[in-house]
């Protein structure tokens, strides 16, 4: 009887482990649901008064923030409490595409391309078209991480060790946390500037959309981090994460934005770096 009850107890402990993993995915899901009607409500006011308008896009932005902490945590605890399933690395996938594609080209609008542009003239349409260009390029960066998860690239061929330490392009986290730290670090929504100025960052959001959207579906590896905490220097991870988190509390619209700036620009960087190198190109002209 007794050993019944332990295995009884056992499975019921091993159930609610499931559970863990998906509770972050809902709060993922949740951010991206908030940071969505902030936008709207922030859209809503942006010409009456922008300066509440700052308010709803921060929120949105940080809505959007503490999405990435969530799904960083959804994906560790699966692993470490070894309870992936099929069904939640698709739940993931929609998850990020709501609220790493579908949120911040809600908050890039409204905050940038909607206040400046009026929807008659031909630079409007173009700023839809570039938002459209990253959620597209979000989704196919999301589809094809699938794809890989189910049947990963080994390092060298005949080696069947798999590459944990590097995504294929840039995830898609990353690329919404850029827009959302820059909105954080500028709440202000656009309109606020003169014609002239507003238009000319305007314009820089436009460009700024396609070349995140390109560096999702390229080929250029970006560090994946999954290793950290792994090994037997979790104490030295422990300072480094407290110091960053009070960095964060304290300087939140620096931190976040140099933080999100360099991990975005640094797989392009070592892309760069290592085409300089003889021995590395014929390497990278053949995985690419």
């Amino acid at each position: 009887m007794e050993n019944e009850e332990n295995k009884h107890v056992h499975k019921g402990i091993k159930k609610g482990l499931y559970l863990i993993p998906t509770a972050f995915t809902a709060a993922n899901i949740g951010m991206g649901f908030l940071a969505i009607l902030s936008s709207v409500r922030g859209f809503q006011i942006v010409a009456a008064s922008p300066e509440q308008a700052a308010i709803y896009f921060d929120y949105a932005a940080k809505a959007i923030g503490l999405a990435i902490l969530f799904d960083t945590l959804d994906g560790r605890l699966a692993r470490m409490t070894k309870t992936s399933t099929e069904l939640g690395v698709q739940l993931d996938s929609l998850a990020d595409a709501l609220t790493f594609g579908i949120a911040p080209v809600v908050l890039a609008y409204t905050w940038g391309i909607g206040a400046v542009f009026e929807e008659s003239t031909s630079v409007h349409k173009v700023g839809l078209f570039v938002l459209f260009i990253y959620l597209m390029c979000g989704v196919l960066r999301l589809a094809r991480f699938n794809i890989q998860a189910t049947r990963p690239r080994v390092l060298r061929e005949g080696t069947p060790k798999v590459d944990k330490k590097n995504f294929v392009g840039l995830p898609i986290p990353p690329a919404a946390g850029l827009i959302a730290a820059i909105i954080h670090f500028i709440p202000m929504p656009l309109n606020i500037y003169n014609t002239g100025l507003a238009r000319f960052y305007g314009t820089i959001l436009m460009v700024l959309l396609p070349v995140l959207g390109l560096l999702m579906v390229s080929t250029i590896r970006y560090t994946s981090f999954k290793n950290l905490g792994t090994g037997r220097n979790n104490l030295y991870l422990i300072l480094i994460l407290g110091t960053f988190g009070m960095l964060v509390w304290l300087y939140s619209h620096y931190v976040l934005l140099i933080l999100a700036g360099l991990y975005v620009s640094h797989g392009l960087i070592w892309y760069v770096a290592t085409l300089f190198r003889p021995r590395k190109r014929a390497e990278v002209e053949a995985s690419s």
